[in-house]
């Protein structure tokens, strides 16, 4: 059958299941927002801007296991996309962005709302499209959501002109893809996975580093099985956060630049790492030269691009990590970890994360978030917050952490939490936000309200941009330039959106306002007061060693 280009885009996402679409129209994706009007199997998701499709789509997927799907016109609606796209790329996020083009006879001649959207976006995608002809499309989108969602996850961008939307063409939805240069290695070798094998059983302090990677593969039980059958502590990475749950006795939490000081001091201490799914980025390791001097180092990695890139390592396996971890266990013989665990137990017991009493801590409220919602799924922005939901939140499953850890984007969390809460509507949702990341997008509360989508926010109001601050306090002599926010009211806020507001300055506050905020049938914002000079800690600071830890104790 012959179909418009527009609705061989319809068809072709119907045919990959596409049930949910986050976007904005425009002038050159009219004629598909047309085709959409009468569409029964996808939702699509009216944003307020186009960043937060592109963070709405990156956390429906990450809570989902599926392909996050966002849509903009030409132009200033692509490339507001791009940040979005790049926080999906660093965290290998899948994600299929469809971006409006103008017509082919203008391309390159600099037409209102013309954006070369395929090359701007080259360094942040897997892939990028410019189709043609209407009868590419089914093609296309084939191979896009096949390349989103395999290997190493990532974006692919599919940039359709507007002629192309409205011409015709036979549709015919191919079932299989054959892209010959683009073939991920899912099995492990063998011989490299004995290797392993024998250095593990020849270790005597081993260390797990468990990155997004494990996540992605769905290697939980792996992860834990592996753990278990070694009995060798586990540290994750921000992005591999739930992958062990907290509360499990080999779990080390988070280590590097704000992980755990026990954790910094198994994995310096160590004779072996076995990396899972991690890419070994600066933020965990610290001074290279410094990072796990006496260990041996296994990388297990889909992707091989990342084996060897930050790191020296000793076993380089590429594969699924959770295939090449069930090849893995059943090699595995009596360990010699007892007296590497007592010493590991002895550093838990003396260096808890701790923080004071007085005031209203930030520590405090994710604890009672914790203790109220354990099994929230929680996202955050990026900043102080997110290492405190990181450090203090016991995280218990896998794709109940959702973050923004390679790019670092601040105004991630509450879009991501309308998608994450959107694909999962069951559950509930928490956005750990500051005061100056929910600012950056907060607009998506008439999303959020539009569509009834009941996140719940948790404002951590300091009025300043607070990890900036803390850099500057600790090594700029507190020389604030430009950190200070100006002061709004958040109750207020939400209400002229249509939302629920609450304000808490007291810790006997806490508790009461998370269980009004879990029973208002609405979206939620509630603006902790926090103390407006806490830190971090503990803290590596940049470029130094993994054990060159300061705390409030010393340092400030």
């Amino acid at each position: 059958m012959n179909l418009s280009g527009a609705k061989a885009l319809m068809k072709s996402l119907e045919c990959e299941h596409v049930d949910t679409i986050f976007g904005i129209p425009g002038g050159v994706v009219i004629p598909i927002y047309d085709e959409l009007f009468n569409q029964e199997a996808i939702t699509h998701y009216l944003v307020r801007h186009e960043q937060a499709a592109a963070h709405a789509a990156d956390g429906y997927a990450r809570a989902t296991g599926k392909v996050g799907v966002c849509m903009a016109t030409s132009g200033p609606g692509a490339t507001n996309l791009v940040t979005g796209i790049a926080t999906a790329y660093m965290d290998s996020v899948p994600l299929v962005a469809l971006t409006g083009q103008v017509t082919t006879d203008l391309i390159g001649n600099d037409a209102f709302q013309e954006a070369n959207i395929t090359g701007i976006t080259l360094p942040i995608t897997k892939h990028s499209y410019l189709v043609h002809e209407a009868s590419e499309i089914p093609q296309t989108i084939k191979e896009a959501f096949h390349i989103a969602s395999t290997g190493r996850p990532g974006p692919v961008l599919v940039d359709i002109p507007k002629d192309v939307q409205t011409m015709s063409a036979r549709f015919e939805y191919p079932k299989k893809v054959h892209l010959p240069g683009y073939q991920p290695t899912y099995e492990g070798h063998p011989g490299q996975i004995k290797r392993a094998a024998k250095a593990i059983t020849e270790a005597h302090r081993p260390v797990i580093y468990v990155g997004g990677g494990a996540k992605i593969s769905g290697a939980s039980e792996e992860v834990r099985a592996l753990a278990e059958t070694i009995v060798a502590p586990v540290t994750m990475t921000l992005m591999g956060m739930g992958t062990l749950p907290a509360e499990h006795p080999l779990s080390l939490g988070m280590l590097g630049m704000h992980g755990t000081k026990y954790a910094n001091y198994a994995v310096t201490e160590s004779d072996l790492i076995i990396a899972i799914g991690a890419r070994f980025d600066d933020r965990v390791t610290g001074k290279i030269a410094s990072f796990a001097p006496n260990a041996k180092i296994i990388h297990i990695d889909i992707d091989p691009a990342e084996i060897g890139k930050n790191v020296r390592v000793d076993i380089p396996i590429v594969g699924d990590v959770k295939r090449v971890l069930q090849k893995l266990i059943p090699l595995l013989k009596d360990t010699h970890t007892k007296e590497w665990m007592e010493k590991v137990q002895t550093w838990k017991r003396e260096y808890p994360l701790e923080f004071g009493e007085t005031g209203l801590k930030p520590q405090y409220v994710v604890r009672e978030i914790s203790r109220l919602c354990p099994d929230a799924v929680v996202c955050t922005e990026v900043g102080q917050h997110q290492m405190w939901a990181a450090q203090y939140f016991s995280h218990r499953h896998p794709r109940n952490f959702i973050s923004s850890g390679g790019l670092g984007t601040m105004g991630y969390g509450f879009p991501a939490s309308i998608g994450a809460k959107i694909g999962r509507p069951d559950e509930t949702v928490f956005d750990l936000a500051g005061d100056g990341s929910f600012t950056m997008n907060c607009q998506e509360l008439a999303t959020a309200v539009a569509y009834d989508v009941q996140v719940k926010v948790a404002i951590f109001n300091n009025g300043y941009l607070g990890m900036v601050r803390q850099w500057q306090e600790l090594f700029y002599d507190r020389r604030y330039s430009q950190t200070k926010l100006s002061e709004i009211n958040f109750v207020k806020l939400a209400d002229a959106f249509g939302a629920h507001g609450i304000r808490v300055d007291s810790p006997s506050e806490v508790a009461p306002a998370i269980e009004e905020a879990l029973a208002v049938p609405k979206p939620v914002i509630i603006d902790f007061r926090i103390e407006p000079e806490e830190c971090v800690f503990p803290m590596v600071p940049a470029g130094a060693a993994l054990n060159e830890i300061i705390d409030a104790k010393n340092g400030g």
